[in-house]
């Protein structure tokens, strides 16, 4: 790779716009799409978003419907992540992976090392210690890609671990400093750590120091809006990466209209996210 995570982001988003777009295969969407709930309704569904999104900056498939359909499933994701790289489009991988020791290495290997779901970032949980993630951020560095560490999460039950305080500081803060202290041991440019803030999560973390991106999922049918975006946790211009799922899937079957739908909301953000 010439460049790492942080740098080919920042030039994806000056060229595509600061959006990330959800690949999320779920059940009812596939039913409203008028296809299966197998693996072959699986990748139609997939090959109308990658056609659909192959102009985006990022595509965030979530790994968890893949894996519902087994090896079939992970089949479609290989052949999905292999194809939006093809058109250009950086694969945010959302699978939240979190472990220790050799478990965590090899789940390293998985997303982010050498292997044929290998995307160019990944999520990850922090939540049996910062330091339990090193054997990815490791491996991440050493290929060029990126890791997203869950900080503040939407979800309300996030809020009894994530705000929980520790000397002062709560934990979602605690972990915006540490994978700011690795951003800074990486070097200069742009950071390849980024975390990931919830839309809807009041009293965010401050991410002004993190340097490196900050991706904001929850937009739309989780309740986020755009207007959230604006100085959220006292993010620098073009650090934040709004991320948008079913809001936008729904204009799906057709390519057209969800090309469109993905342009929209692109647009909408577009001005909040700098």
């Amino acid at each position: 790779m010439t460049s790492g995570f942080g740098a080919r982001l920042a030039d994806a988003v000056s060229r595509r716009g600061p959006l990330c777009l959800g690949i999320d295969p779920h059940p009812e969407l596939l039913r409203a799409w008028n296809l299966p709930t197998s693996p072959d309704g699986l990748a139609a569904f997939c090959d109308t978003c990658v056609q659909a999104y192959a102009d985006f900056a990022v595509v965030k498939p979530q790994v968890a419907f893949f894996e519902a359909y087994g090896a079939a499933g992970y089949a479609v994701l290989e052949r999905t992540i292999a194809a939006l790289r093809d058109a250009g489009v950086l694969v945010l991988a959302d699978a939240k992976r979190g472990d220790i020791g050799s478990t965590m290495a090899a789940y390293a290997v998985a997303w982010a090392g050498d292997s044929p779901l290998v995307a160019d970032a990944v999520t990850a949980s922090p939540y049996l210690g910062f330091g339990s993630l090193q054997p990815l951020l490791d491996t991440a560095a050493a290929h060029g890609r990126g890791v997203f560490v869950l900080a503040a999460t939407s979800n309300p039950e996030g809020a009894t671990v994530q705000r929980a305080e520790i000397d002062g500081r709560s934990v979602a803060q605690s972990i915006v400093d540490q994978a700011a202290a690795a951003n800074q041991a990486l070097g200069s440019g742009p950071g390849a750590i980024g975390v990931v803030v919830g839309a809807t999560v009041t009293n965010p973390p401050d991410v002004s120091g993190l340097g490196g991106p900050v991706l904001v999922p929850g937009i739309g049918a989780q309740g986020g809006q755009a207007s959230a975006l604006k100085g959220l946790g006292g993010a620098t211009p073009g650090q934040l990466l709004p991320a948008v799922s079913r809001e936008v899937l729904r204009a799906g079957p057709d390519v057209a209209a969800l090309r469109a739908a993905g342009e929209r909301m692109r647009d909408a953000v577009a001005h909040l996210a700098v």
